[in-house]
C-alpha cells in the first residue's frame, strides 16, 4: 500500500517539502523531552496525595497504555513510511473526516499548553523577576516563537539541551533519593517503610489506583511528538522504530522509578499538591538548595515543553493546509523552510490564551484548559481505531511490510481502545473531571460541526476522499 499524497479529490495543492534538518539525537531528545514536563516535577504531586503510595501503580498502568499507542504508531510508521505527523495515520486509516477532527483536536490541545506553560514558567520567574506575570508569559512566548521561526535545527538544538538537562537532572535525583532510601546515605537506614507505614500502599482502596490512571494519563502525553519531529528527519523510518522500542525504558526509569523513590523517602501524608515532591525528597536528602535547584530544573521543563508547544502546533496546521483542511496560505516556508505563517498563527492564539488568564481567569481560561483535559484520549482513541483497519489493510495487501506490530493484534489494541473508555467513564464519576470531559466533548462536537460545514462547502466530499483517503496499491 504505496501512499500517493495527492491523488484524490479535493486535496490542496502539494505542499513543499520542510528541511530535513533534524539529526537521530534530537529527534531522541524531543521523544524523551515529551514525556518530561512539569507534569512529573510537580503535577505528581496532586497524583500522590490523592492516591499514596500506589500512584506508582497508577503511573505503571498509564505508561503501558501509551507505550501501546507508541507501538501502534511505530507499526503504521512502517508500513506507510514519510507520511509525517501521526495525524496521517489517522487519516489513512479512517478516513478524511477522521485527519481533520484530530488535527483540529490536537492544534488545540497543544496550543491551550502553550499558555498553561507560558504562564507556569512566568510565575516561575517571578520569584526572580519583578514583572507582572503575564507579561513575563508574552516575553517567554516571544523569545521562543523566534527560536522556531530561525529554522527546525533550532528547535531540535534547544530541545535537545532543555531534555538533557531534564533526563541528567532525573538521572541525578535517582542516584541520590537512592542511596538515601536504600539506607546508604539514611541515618536511619532503608526508607521503604513509608511505602506501607501510612494506612497501607493503597490507602485509598484499589479502585483509587485504577481512578488515578486519570489524573496521571495527562502527564504521560506527548511521547506522539516523536513522529512529527522524526519527518523533518532525514533518518525518520529507522528513528521510530528504535525509540518506539525503547520507550517503555524510559517511562519505567523517568515515572515509575522516580516516583517510587519520592514515596518511599517522603510519607504520601506530608506532600503538599501544587508543589514539587521532588524537592521535598531532596530535602530529606538534606541538600542544601533543594528547593531553588527543582525550580530551576522545572523551569526548564516548562520552557522545553512551551518551546516543543510551538514547534507542534506549527506543524499540525502546516499539515492541516497541505490537506486543505486550513487556508492554503499557511503551507508556504520561509527561505530557512520552516512554515513560518503557521508558526505566527500557532503563537498569536497562545498570546490570546494568555491574556484570557489575565482578562477571565476563572470563567474563559478556565474553560479553555478544562476543554483540553480529554482531548488527548479523544486523539489516541483515532489512532487504535486507525491502526487496527490499516493493519487489517496491510496483512491482506502487503504483509512484508509489517516490521513493527503490535504485539498480540488485535486483542491489545481492542485493550488499549477499551483502557481509554474506562478511564473517560471513570472521569465522568471523579468530580472535577467530569468537568473537564463535558468541555472536552464540546471542544470535540464543535470541531465535528466545522467538519460538516467545510466538507458541505466542498460539495458533500465523502469521508474518506481526502488527500490521504485513497491510495494506490
Amino acid at each position: 500500500m504505496i501512499l500517493n499524497r495527492n491523488t484524490a479529490e479535493g486535496a490542496g495543492p502539494e505542499a513543499p517539502e520542510l528541511a530535513k534538518s533534524l539529526r537521530s539525537r534530537h529527534v531522541a531528545m524531543i521523544s524523551i523531552g515529551g514525556i518530561i514536563g512539569a507534569g512529573l516535577f510537580v503535577g505528581s504531586s496532586s497524583a500522590i496525595a490523592t492516591i499514596g503510595p500506589a500512584v506508582v501503580a497508577s503511573y505503571a498502568l498509564a505508561g503501558l497504555v501509551v507505550l501501546v499507542i507508541m507501538r501502534m504508531l511505530s507499526e503504521m510508521a512502517s508500513g506507510s513510511p514519510g507520511l509525517g505527523s501521526f495525524i496521517e495515520y489517522i487519516r489513512l486509516g479512517l478516513g478524511d473526516w477522521a485527519g481533520f477532527v484530530s488535527g483540529w483536536l490536537y492544534w488545540y490541545f497543544w496550543v491551550v499548553v502553550v499558555a498553561i506553560e507560558a504562564i507556569a514558567g512566568a510565575a516561575l520567574l517571578h520569584e526572580w523577576i519583578d514583572l507582572p506575570v503575564w507579561q513575563i508569559g508574552l516575553a517567554l512566548m516571544l523569545a521562543l516563537t523566534a527560536v522556531n521561526l530561525m529554522s527546525s535545527r533550532s528547535y531540535g538544538e534547544f530541545e535537545f539541551w532543555f531534555s538533557s538537562i531534564k533526563v541528567a537532572a532525573i538521572v541525578v535525583f535517582i542516584l541520590i533519593a537512592g542511596a538515601y532510601a536504600c539506607g546508604l546515605t539514611s541515618p536511619d537506614g532503608p526508607t521503604f517503610a513509608n511505602l506501607t507505614a501510612h494506612d497501607g500502599f493503597a490507602p485509598f482502596g484499589a479502585v483509587s489506583i485504577l481512578a488515578g490512571v486519570t489524573t496521571v494519563i495527562f502527564s504521560l502525553c506527548g511521547a506522539e511528538i516523536v513522529t512529527i519531529a522524526a519527518a523533518e528527519s532525514s533518518e525518520s523510518s529507522r528513528t521510530m522504530s528504535r525509540l518506539t522500542g525503547t520507550i517503555i525504558i524510559r517511562i519505567l526509569l523517568f515515572y515509575v522509578l522516580s516516583v517510587l523513590l519520592v514515596v518511599s523517602i517522603v510519607p504520601w501524608t506530608e506532600v503538599v499538591p501544587g508543589s514539587s515532591p521532588f524537592a521535598a525528597a531532596l530535602t530529606k536528602t538534606h541538600i542544601p538548595g533543594a528547593a531553588t535547584i527543582m525550580n530551576l530544573i522545572v523551569l526548564t521543563a516548562v520552557l522545553s515543553c512551551l518551546n516543543s508547544g510551538l514547534y507542534v502546533t506549527s506543524r499540525t496546521l502546516f499539515v492541516l493546509a497541505a490537506r486543505g483542511d486550513a487556508p492554503q496560505s499557511l503551507v508556504a516556508l520561509n527561505k530557512r523552510q520552516v512554515p513560518a505563517r503557521a508558526i505566527l498563527i500557532g503563537s498569536v492564539f497562545g498570546y490570546a490564551t494568555v491574556m484570557t488568564s489575565v482578562i477571565a481567569p476563572e470563567v474563559l481560561f478556565a474553560f479553555l484548559v478544562n476543554a483540553s483535559g480529554a482531548i488527548m484520549l479523544m486523539v489516541y482513541s483515532l489512532v487504535c481505531m486507525a491502526q487496527i483497519r490499516l493493519r487489517r489493510r496491510m496483512e491482506r495487501e502487503q504483509p512484508e511490510r509489517l516490521t513493527n506490530r503490535v504485539w498480540l493484534f488485535p486483542w491489545l489494541s481492542y485493550a488499549a481502545i477499551g483502557a481509554i473508555v474506562a478511564v473517560m467513564v471513570a472521569m465522568l464519576f471523579t468530580g472535577s473531571l467530569a468537568t473537564q470531559l463535558y468541555a472536552s466533548l464540546l471542544a470535540a462536537a464543535v470541531v465535528v460541526v466545522a467538519y460538516f460545514f467545510r466538507s458541505k462547502a466542498r460539495g458533500g466530499l465523502p469521508a474518506g476522499e481526502g488527500s490521504l483517503g485513497r491510495s494506490r496499491v
